[in-house]
């Protein structure tokens, strides 16, 4: 049977009314571009930011008929705010609002669901965030995990410098340090963690909504490459991004962690922000190599983390220097130290460098990464001492207490 088509949905959308009961979410134009992979379907809802949270159902709606469609495995369905005037530019894109959990709704038999989880990326002040008792000055307590201990980011400011790698690496590493450790793949448009670790198949979903995690040599790892084909392009609108990262973290059974560790998407872009918005961090690594250009990047996503009072456990210098294998000659190919003088010039730990060398971009290829393929190595201990900085760090970030207790509405 052919797959669903644009033109079927928003034909299926128009018995869905506006908000006014005036006509048809497809003729008031609140539709965005419809986007279908693997037969789930993807797209927003544009609606005036003052009544998100009351437009709810309407999303809710527009979703139920959509996944009751032949041929429909899942949907996506996010709020959009309409935000007019203001100080931002015209040109800036629309940002998501948060919206109330809706109703809990079984998946399509044998299906998993896709992401679908109202969008998180609003500004903190556009709406209440789920917060802990007793803290009712200031700033709100962001809802943590149930059974996670400290959630850490593993961000770049640019692409290319081997961020996927020192993240599983370190996960690996913390693991191999006595840790229990989870990773999160929350580089929507370019997962890595199902070829890093050499995982293939979906989550099993649990109760028709919860899914549980795939496990590699013993984390616990969930990532939106596991719920569409490797080939498949993501061309999603950040709503839709937020919306898979919020149901990755929280509608997955991660069961007790020491440590999640969250691969982020490279750049400071919207996505990034509002992770670190929206999410309980308990830290974050920075990557970079030691060229200027590369550390240029690298302060852009320090400067975001310091914006939204993220601390900074520390730089790793990662592609620090060559040893050739035939010779065993050093070349500082992308220079030398940049790393490790930028945090000092920082004030932010500098955590270690990692080198240029085959065996980590053979074994991360094929599935098998260094710190499990030769635990004994130099490349693995490289990783493990990295990790122990990071933990040492991560206890001075908490200063000795213990987490508060999260109440979850």
């Amino acid at each position: 049977m052919a797959g669903v088509t644009k033109d079927q949905v928003l034909e299926q959308l128009k018995t869905v009314t506006g908000p006014d009961f005036n006509s048809n979410i497809v003729e008031l134009g609140l539709v965005s571009d419809i986007f279908i992979a693997d037969s789930k379907v993807f797209f927003s809802i544009t609606v005036p930011a003052a009544r998100a949270q009351e437009l709810e159902p309407l999303r809710a709606a527009a979703e139920r008929v959509v996944k009751s469609m032949p041929g429909v495995a899942g949907a996506v369905v996010a709020l959009t705010a309409e935000k007019k005037g203001g100080p931002t530019s015209d040109d800036a894109p629309p940002r998501a609002v948060p919206s109330p959990r809706p109703t809990q709704r079984p998946a399509p038999a044998g299906a998993v669901p896709p992401p679908r989880v109202p969008a998180q990326g609003a500004p903190a002040q556009a709406a209440p965030a789920q917060t802990a008792h007793g803290h009712g000055h200031g700033a709100p307590v962001k809802a943590g995990v149930p059974g996670v201990k400290a959630i850490i980011a593993v961000a770049s400011g640019k692409g290319g410098v081997g961020k996927s790698t020192t993240a599983v690496n370190l996960a690996l590493g913390l693991q191999a340090n006595g840790h229990k450790v989870g990773i999160l793949d929350a580089d929507i448009y370019g997962p890595s963690m199902p070829r890093l670790l050499g995982l293939h198949g979906k989550p099993e979903v649990i109760s028709g909504r919860v899914l549980k995690p795939m496990e590699g040599y013993g984390l616990k790892v969930m990532s939106i490459g596991f719920l569409v084909e490797e080939e498949t392009p993501m061309i999603w609108r950040g709503p839709m991004v937020m919306s898979a990262l919020t149901q990755m973290l929280r509608e997955v059974q991660w069961g007790d962690l020491d440590v999640l560790v969250v691969d982020m998407p490279p750049g400071t872009g919207d996505a990034q922000l509002t992770m670190a918005q929206q999410v309980p961090l308990a830290g974050a690594v920075i990557v970079s190599t030691p060229q200027d250009l590369a550390l240029i990047d690298a302060r852009k996503g320090l400067n975001m983390f310091k914006k939204v009072d993220v601390p900074l456990l520390g730089i790793v210098e990662n592609m620090s220097y060559f040893i050739a294998p035939d010779t065993g000659a050093r070349y500082d190919i992308f220079g030398h130290g940049g790393a490790r003088n930028e945090a000092e010039r920082l004030g932010v730990p500098f955590l270690g460098e990692v080198p240029l060398v085959m065996e980590i971009r053979e074994t991360s290829d094929s599935g098998k990464p260094v710190v499990v393929s030769n635990p004994d190595g130099p490349q693995a201990k490289a990783y493990r001492d990295i990790a122990a900085r990071v933990w040492d760090q991560l206890a001075m970030a908490k200063g000795g207490r213990t987490a508060p207790a999260i109440v979850f509405e």
